[in-house]
């Protein structure tokens, strides 16, 4: 949710930040309990209305579910990341210091000659990236963290004197273009700037290069804290180019601005980082996490679980047993968007028929309900299959009556049949995660190469032949 306030300055814990006012103006650090407190939200149980006789009444209160905001143990680490980059990043960009004044009026790559007496504009930004399957709850998490600090802070005054560029936007959140353009990206920061800040839509440049400086000036003057891009999955790596560009870009946001960038996306996003040191490097310099759904054994399971147990509006209750536990993760794959999904639906089942009590099988009715789409998946169907697959291959199956029998190959000679029936559906996942166009940069390089003089001396100079590939292990 978008809060504006008004600045309230309170003392830093490290005394550089001392007058500096938009790290004074932040929320003061607090225990990770109270911070918790902030994070959550429980809706009221209601639990009278489990008893009321009208069931349309009972399933309205369903929509309470969606609602549940449990803090996992995974929030604190990504909090603390993030509170830490936005402090770093105001750290070099004093709106009272003559180095800031520089480097709000000029190009940081055209600075004048004569710097300033408190020195050359340092940018601090780093990287934050957070990678996991959709569902496992990252936008909720970060929009969670991001709507603990204010969206945007206004000054008045600092010690009885103007705040220069008076706005500070706290936090922006964005989606990554799909067509992976530069110019898109821009112009969607310029809007989503235009939305917070309450605005007229800001017209954007016609030329790309003036379109940078326009943005990036908004960025300056608007005392920018982070820049959080979402659905970088978008980032294919088509051979256009056009998305490394897009990558290159957006980290010279980075080392130029000084702006902390967070970088959310599904797999593979993670793959196309380290495609490139540099890019890795920096894409992790503040904080790198990959979430999976939880483990039925984990903590964090277990709280969320507990927690939203409790959101039964069925009659009679029902208590959490170790059997509906394990029926709803292994339906569920412990993906917690899914899980609350399954339960809401599996109730709505169960309301107003004769007999309202949660079973493994109205679990399984919910799950097939709210997630038939999501089930279908190859994350889903990866995750399902892997925990299925049998220790090792086998030519025999064991009957009830202890005799052997062996399973039938096919020996049609149809080498694109599956000779091994019980393996199809691993194979067909496994074959389809392989995408060969996104591992060759330039598919075509050999043809262009075969038609040069010494062809076998150029592809030894670039490496893309080795006289001995075994040197190349470390």
């Amino acid at each position: 949710m978008m809060t504006i306030e008004r600045a309230q300055y309170s003392k830093p814990i490290l005394p550089e930040h001392s007058g500096n006012p938009l790290i004074e103006a932040l929320p003061p650090k607090k225990s990770w309990e109270e911070i918790m407190f902030h994070l959550s939200n429980y809706p009221d149980l209601a639990e009278d209305i489990a008893n009321d006789p009208d069931p349309l009444v009972r399933e309205e209160y369903l929509n309470r579910i969606s609602e549940l905001r449990q803090p996992l143990t995974e929030y604190k680490d990504c909090f603390r990341a993030v509170e830490r980059v936005i402090k770093q990043g105001y750290s070099s960009r004093n709106p009272f210091s003559p180095t800031t004044a520089q480097y709000m009026h000029y190009d940081v790559e055209n600075l004048p000659k004569v710097l300033p007496r408190t020195g050359k504009f340092v940018p601090k930004g780093e990287g934050l990236t957070l990678i996991g399957d959709s569902g496992v709850g990252k936008t909720t998490m970060i929009e969670q963290i991001l709507s603990y600090f204010p969206t945007v802070i206004i000054h008045e005054s600092y010690l009885g004197n103007p705040v220069p560029f008076p706005q500070q936007v706290v936090s922006l959140k964005v989606d990554c273009p799909s067509n992976s353009s530069v110019r898109d990206l821009c112009e969607e920061i310029l809007a989503t700037l235009d939305l917070t800040l309450g605005r007229e839509k800001t017209k954007p440049e016609k030329y790309i290069g003036s379109l940078i400086r326009q943005m990036e000036q908004q960025i300056k003057i608007n005392n920018l804290g982070i820049l959080v891009i979402d659905e970088m999955q978008n980032l294919q790596f088509a051979r256009t180019g056009g998305e490394s560009n897009l990558l290159k870009f957006i980290h010279r946001l980075v080392n130029k601005l000084g702006i902390p960038i967070f970088f959310i996306a599904n797999p593979p996003f993670d793959q196309s980082l380290v495609k490139e040191l540099k890019a890795a490097r920096r894409a992790e310099s503040g904080f790198h996490r990959e979430m999976h759904g939880l483990d039925i054994s984990s903590q964090s399971w277990e709280v969320f679980i507990g927690q939203l147990w409790q959101y039964q509006w069925t009659s009679p209750f029902t208590e959490l047993n170790a059997e509906l536990n394990s029926c709803l993760h292994k339906l569920t794959c412990g993906n917690i968007d899914m899980a609350a999904r399954t339960f809401r639906e599996a109730q709505r089942l169960l309301i107003g028929s004769t007999d309202e009590r949660i079973t493994e099988a109205s679990l399984e009715a919910g799950y097939n309900i709210a997630c038939g789409l999501t089930k279908q998946t190859k994350e889903v169907v990866r995750f399902k299959t892997s925990t299925t697959l049998p220790s090792g291959p086998t030519r025999k199956s064991t009957q009830s009556n202890g005799l052997s029998q062996k399973i039938k190959v096919d020996k049609t000679g149809d080498v694109t049949k599956p000779q091994h029936p019980e393996f199809a559906l691993q194979l067909k996942t496994l074959l389809e995660d392989v995408d060969l166009l996104s591992k060759i940069p330039d598919v075509d390089r050999l043809q262009r190469i075969a038609e040069f003089p010494d062809a076998i001396a150029v592809l030894k100079s670039d490496r893309t032949i080795l006289n001995d590939p075994l040197l190349e292990l470390d």
